[in-house]
C-alpha cells in the first residue's frame, strides 16, 4: 500500500493514471462518494504494489500462489474468498504484494529499518541493490520484503442487536476478538444485560472470539462508589463472578475484559486482588481474563482515572491488557488530537517497563471530533466518522492539514452561521503511523474503540501491515 496526499487542483483521474489503478478501485479502498471532488490534503490509499491475475481454466489457488510466491491463505484473505475450492475462469484476483515501499527517516539506519520490519540488513540490501548498507539517505524510498507481523485485534462495540451483528459481519475477518460494551455491574453483584446474542453467533462463525466486557461506569455515573462496594466485599465479588460465568457459559463468551475506571486510590490493592480472584475462578473454566488500563505516563500519576490502575500488577495477573490510549481530545475539552502519537509513545514507554510486550494491546480510536472554537467551558464536541470528517472538509472547502508531532490530521472551517470550527480525526497517514508504532514496540495487538464509525482505509491498511491471528 502507498499513501498519496491530494494536491491543489489534482483529480482522481490524474491519481488513477499516475499509479495505473482504476478510479473504481481507488474509490472503493477509500470509501469515496464522489469521483469529481477531492479535498486538498486528503490522504488516499493506493494499492500500487498489488498485482492482478485473471483465473484461467484448470487454475487452483495453490497453483496461483506458487506462481506468484505467495500463499493460499494470503490470496483468500486479500480477495475475501469464502470457499477456496470455488474459483472460476475469468475471476479477477488481487495478488498480495511481495514487498512494500518505505521512506527512510532522518537518523535511521538500515539495521533499524530491518528490525522494525522483521527482516535483515542483507535482505534489504539485496532487494534494493544497496552496495554499502552504511550509506542510506533520508527521503529515499526503498522496498521492504513483505513479512508481516502476526498480531491479535480486538474491537469494542456499543451497538446492540442486529446493528451490532452487522458491524461484526462487516469487519469480522480483521478481528481476533469482539467486545460488546458493556455489562454494567450493580452494587448487589448483579449485571445489567445486553442484547448481544446475534453478534456472538456471527463472531463465532467468523472465528472471532467474543470477549465479555464488564464495567462500573456509565455516561452519567463515574462508578467509583459501585466499584468500592464490590471491591470491599468478598461475598459480592463471588456473586458477581458467579453471574459473569453464567452469562459467559450461556451465551458463548470465551474470555472476560474487566474495565473498572475511576476506582478510588485507596481501592488499588483491592482491585488487584479482584483481578487475581477473577483469574483463579475463570481459568479453570477455560476462560481468559484481560483488563483495560488508563493511559499512564508513570507509576505515580495523579488523578482518579489513573491512581488505582497498577500496571505491574495487571501485567503480572491478567492474560493481556488493553491500553486506552485515546481521548486526549475528549468531548468536553478543548480541541486537540484525540490520539496524539507523541503522547501515546510516552504511555508505551512506561507500559513496556512494567508489562510484558506480548501482553499489551495498543488502543486505537476510529472516530472524529468537531469542536466549536474558541472553546467555552461546558461546550461538547460533535463525534462522527472519518467519512463524515472528509465530507465536511469538502463541503466547507477546508484544506486538511497534518500535525507531524501528534501524527494526526485536522482542519478548520466556518459554518453557515459564521461559527468557527476545528476538526481532528484519523486518516491513512495517522493509521499507518500507529501501525508502525505497534511494530516498533513489538506489541501483542491493537484494540479498536469503537465500531460503528466507517473508516475503510484503516481496515485496508491493517490487512496490508499485519497477519491477523484467528483462534478457535
Amino acid at each position: 500500500m502507498e499513501i498519496h496526499i491530494v494536491r491543489e487542483g489534482e483529480t482522481l483521474s490524474q491519481i488513477s493514471g499516475t499509479y495505473n489503478i482504476s478510479i473504481q478501485e481507488i474509490m472503493r479502498l477509500n470509501d469515496l462518494r464522489d469521483a469529481n471532488h477531492l479535498v486538498i490534503g486528503q490522504s488516499i490509499v493506493i494499492p500500487a504494489s498489488d498485482g492482478y491475475y485473471t483465473v484461467m481454466a484448470g487454475d487452483t489457488l495453490w497453483k496461483i500462489a506458487q506462481r506468484y510466491k505467495t500463499t493460499v491463505d494470503a490470496l483468500v484473505q486479500r480477495n475475501k474468498i469464502t470457499n477456496p475450492s470455488l474459483i472460476y475462469p475469468g475471476l479477477l484476483l488481487r495478488i498480495p504484494t511481495v514487498a512494500v515501499n518505505y521512506t527512510i527517516k532522518p537518523g535511521e539506519t538500515l539495521w533499524q529499518i530491518a528490525q522494525k520490519n522483521n527482516t535483515t540488513v542483507q535482505a534489504l540490501a539485496d532487494l534494493n541493490k544497496i552496495s554499502n548498507p552504511n550509506l542510506i539517505y533520508p527521503g529515499t524510498s526503498i522496498r521492504i520484503p513483505a513479512v508481516k507481523p502476526r498480531i491479535e485485534v480486538n474491537a469494542y462495540t456499543y451497538a446492540e442487536g442486529q446493528e451490532e451483528n452487522a458491524l461484526v459481519r462487516e469487519v469480522g475477518q480483521e478481528l481476533t476478538y469482539i467486545s460488546p460494551f458493556a455489562y454494567g455491574i450493580r452494587s448487589d453483584g448483579g449485571l445489567n444485560q445486553l442484547n448481544d446474542e446475534a453478534a456472538i453467533k456471527t463472531a463465532l462463525s467468523e472465528n472471532v472470539l467474543p470477549m465479555m466486557c464488564i464495567s462500573n461506569f456509565t455516561s452519567i455515573q463515574k462508578g467509583s462508589d459501585i466499584a468500592h462496594t464490590i471491591l470491599v466485599d468478598p461475598a459480592l465479588q463471588t456473586l458477581l463472578l458467579d453471574n459473569i460465568i453464567n452469562v459467559m457459559k450461556s451465551k458463548g463468551y470465551r474470555g472476560l475484559n474487566i474495565d473498572f475506571e475511576n476506582v478510588y486510590q485507596g481501592d488499588r490493592e483491592l482491585y488487584n486482588h479482584f483481578i487475581q480472584y477473577a483469574v483463579e475462578r475463570l481459568h479453570p473454566e477455560g476462560f481468559f481474563v484481560s483488563t483495560a488500563l488508563a493511559p499512564k505516563l508513570n507509576a505515580g500519576q495523579k488523578g482518579l482515572l489513573y491512581e488505582a490502575h497498577d500496571y505491574a500488577a495487571h501485567g503480572r495477573i491478567a492474560d493481556f491488557v488493553i491500553l486506552m490510549t485515546y481521548e486526549w481530545g475528549y468531548r468536553a475539552g478543548p480541541p486537540q488530537a484525540i490520539s496524539p502519537l507523541n503522547q501515546i509513545k510516552g504511555v508505551l514507554d512506561y507500559a513496556v517497563s512494567e508489562i510484558p510486550k506480548n501482553k499489551i494491546f495498543f488502543g486505537f480510536q476510529i472516530y472524529a471530533r468537531d469542536w466549536v472554537v474558541p472553546h467555552i467551558q461546558g461546550q461538547v464536541a460533535e463525534t462522527f466518522s472519518h467519512q463524515e470528517a472528509v465530507s465536511r472538509a469538502l463541503k466547507y472547502k477546508a484544506a486538511i492539514q497534518y500535525d507531524s508531532v501528534a501524527e494526526s490530521p485536522f482542519y478548520r472551517y466556518v459554518d453557515e452561521r459564521g461559527v468557527n470550527h476545528e476538526v481532528w480525526f484519523e486518516d491513512a497517514r495517522s493509521a499507518q503511523a500507529k501501525f508502525d508504532t505497534v511494530k516498533e514496540y513489538n506489541l501483542r495487538g491493537i484494540s479498536y474503540w469503537v465500531l460503528g464509525y466507517p473508516f475503510t482505509q484503516n481496515w485496508e491498511l491493517l490487512e496490508a501491515n499485519f497477519d491477523i491471528i484467528k483462534k478457535h
